[in-house]
């Protein structure tokens, strides 16, 4: 009799804690969010969830699986304030021309460039508090009218986080709450007409705020005027360099259309001294880990030797290298001196 009784209190205390750990359910959707898309009159084609499943665990997520949308797209940055919130922010430091942020795409964060707006708001004010499920779930309910697309499957783990470089280098550009695990991150993907718009939603800190960015992804608007090849000669015969900053695809060795007129600058450089030797030598930023930018940095050099090459110039006066990111010509605390430090350098050569 004592060992059915002894049974029965332990049956009941694992009732009992099974019905404790039950996941509370989420509440409904709000009949109508207080995050509004800014005169968006024409309602989206929802994108089928069964047509366009979640990118898989550990794979490359590819842009082109979010369908484009048909909705009229409000002005950039898409929404208002939410009801009853202030932003922490003035205006005039919402906006930034151009900027790196980090988006989780499926299980693996990526950095993407481009037009960025960021805003920040205290989540336990006493006119409107919000909790951490409402604020998100308004913004999902606003991106989905939009045509967006939610496309991360993981959140910011420390396997993430090493895997794109750590988490010093993540947080170096980061707008929304910070690269932690208890942070949530809901990362969305809307396209139309070519263009692609990244949405980070999250919460955090203490006391509890809000963060949201919108990236325009875009490559950067050269503000440096071109040095043509009488310039890169002038500074290489009394310098014994030139540093040029030649725009690649992001993270990638790849030239961009719009590094063409400086390849052809180069180009002119060394048909009109044939005597001259060069080595290409490329150089990062400290965004991401030592060995990756080292072997980008030569990537890049040797993307530049084999256009020249494409256009003619002898091999046998090219050669190149790459020195990653260890050494910087300005301070990696800035964009605009990360900016400087992503470079390729000619060096005279014997």
């Amino acid at each position: 009799m004592a060992h059915a009784k002894a049974w029965l209190s332990l049956a009941v205390m694992a009732a009992l804690v099974t019905a404790g750990c039950k996941r509370e359910q989420a509440p409904p959707a709000p009949a109508q969010a207080p995050v509004e898309a800014v005169a968006a009159t024409t309602a989206p084609t929802a994108p089928d969830a069964a047509a366009t499943p979640a990118p898989t665990a550990g794979a490359d997520f590819d842009p082109a699986s979010v369908p484009e949308s048909t909705a009229t797209l409000p002005p950039f940055p898409f929404f208002k304030i939410p009801d009853g919130l202030e932003s922490v922010y003035a205006e005039k430091d919402k906006n930034v021309a151009f900027d790196r942020h980090y988006f989780i795409a499926g299980d693996k964060a990526i950095p993407l460039e481009g037009r960025l707006f960021h805003d920040k708001f205290n989540l336990t004010n006493e006119a409107r508090p919000y909790s951490d499920i409402e604020f998100r779930r308004n913004y999902e309910n606003a991106i989905n009218a939009l045509g967006g697309k939610k496309i991360n499957t993981s959140q910011y783990t420390y396997e993430v986080m090493d895997a794109a470089g750590g988490r010093d280098a993540l947080e170096k550009t980061n707008y929304a709450a910070g690269m932690n695990p208890d942070y949530p991150h809901d990362i969305y993907l809307l396209r139309q007409g070519g263009k692609e718009w990244w949405i980070d939603v999250s919460t955090g800190a203490f006391p509890l705020h809000g963060f949201v960015v919108v990236l325009e992804k875009e490559g950067m608007k050269q503000s440096l005027a071109l040095l043509d090849a009488a310039a890169m000669k002038q500074a290489i015969d009394k310098e014994g360099r030139v540093a040029l900053h030649i725009n690649f695809d992001t993270d990638k060795a790849t030239l961009r259309p719009d590094a063409q007129p400086t390849i052809d600058e180069i180009h002119k450089l060394l048909s009109g001294d044939p005597a001259l030797k060069l080595s290409i030598e490329g150089h990062t930023d400290n965004t991401g880990t030592p060995t990756h930018n080292q072997e980008l940095s030569a990537a890049r050099a040797r993307s530049v030797l084999g256009a020249l090459v494409g256009l003619g110039i002898d091999p046998a006066r090219l050669s190149s290298k790459g020195f990653g990111q260890d050494k910087p010509v300005a301070d990696n605390a800035g964009e605009s001196g990360r900016a400087e430090n992503r470079r390729v350098e000619l060096v005279k050569a014997n």
